[in-house]
C-alpha cells in the first residue's frame, strides 16, 4: 500500500481528512470540548469559511491554504505527526532545526493536499458513530462513516490525543488505510532513495508528496 493508492481513494471522499462531521449540536457553555466536539466545531468553521469564499479560493488557492492553517493548525498535533512520520529512528537523530524544517514542510504538504481536495467537496452524507470499546486516557478514536454519491460507505476513524487539556488530531484511518503509516513508509523510502540524507528528504518532502498525488491521477 503506497501513497498513490491512498490518493486515488481520497479523491472519492475528498473531505475525509478534514474533520468531516456535519451533524453538529450545540455544546454546553461551560463544558470543556470533548474530542468529538473539537471535530464538529472545527468542521463547522471550516465549511462555513469555504462556503463563503469558495469562488475566491478556487482563483487563489494560496489564500485557502492560509485559511486552512488558521482553522486546522490549532487542532492538528503537527509535532506528534511529524515525529511519527520520521519514526524514532530518524527523529532522535534529527537536530531541533531539522525537526522544525520538517514540521514546516510537512504542514505545507498537508495544507495543499487537504485544500485541493476540499475544494471538490460536494455535501456527501456523513454520520458520526457512537464511541465503541475502551478508550485510553488522553487518547480517543472519533469514528464516522461517509457515504458518497454512489451510495458507497467509507469508514473513518480519527485518533485524537489530549495535549495539555486540548484535543488534537494525531492520525486518521480511512477505509482501513492508516494514513500515518503510509507517510511513515513514504519517509522511510525517501531516506533509502536519498542515501539516508535527512536534509535532502526534508527539503524535498512537499515535492515527494505532490509527485505521489500526481502519479495517482495519471494511473486512475
Amino acid at each position: 500500500m503506497g501513497l498513490q493508492r491512498f490518493f486515488r481513494i481520497f479523491q472519492v471522499v475528498p473531505q475525509a481528512l478534514l474533520f468531516v462531521a456535519l451533524v453538529c449540536g450545540a455544546l454546553p457553555a461551560l463544558a470543556a470540548p470533548t474530542a468529538v466536539d473539537v471535530v464538529k466545531l472545527t468542521t463547522d468553521e471550516l465549511l462555513a469559511d469555504l462556503k463563503a469564499n469558495k469562488a475566491l479560493y478556487k482563483k487563489d488557492p494560496s489564500s485557502f491554504y492560509a485559511a486552512l492553517d488558521r482553522i486546522l493548525g490549532p487542532v492538528v498535533d503537527l509535532e506528534g505527526l511529524s515525529k511519527g512520520v520520521m519514526t524514532v529512528r530518524y527523529s532522535r537523530a534529527a537536530s531541533p532545526e531539522q525537526m522544525k524544517r520538517f514540521e514546516d514542510s510537512f504542514k505545507i504538504s498537508l495544507m495543499r493536499f487537504y485544500g485541493n481536495a476540499l475544494l471538490e467537496y460536494d455535501n456527501q452524507e456523513i454520520r458520526i458513530l457512537p464511541a465503541g470499546g475502551k478508550q485510553e486516557p488522553g487518547r480517543e478514536a472519533v469514528n464516522m462513516e461517509v457515504k458518497d454519491s454512489k451510495g458507497t460507505v467509507y469508514p473513518l476513524s480519527y485518533t485524537m490525543v489530549d495535549i495539555d487539556g486540548t484535543w488534537r488530531m494525531r492520525n486518521v484511518i480511512i477505509n482501513g488505510i492508516n494514513i500515518g503509516k503510509l507517510f511513515r513508509d513514504q519517509f522511510a523510502q525517501s531516506m533509502k532513495d536519498n542515501g539516508n540524507n535527512l536534509d535532502k528528504v526534508i527539503d524535498t518532502w512537499a515535492e515527494t508528496v505532490s509527485k505521489a498525488k500526481q502519479a495517482s491521477k495519471e494511473s486512475a
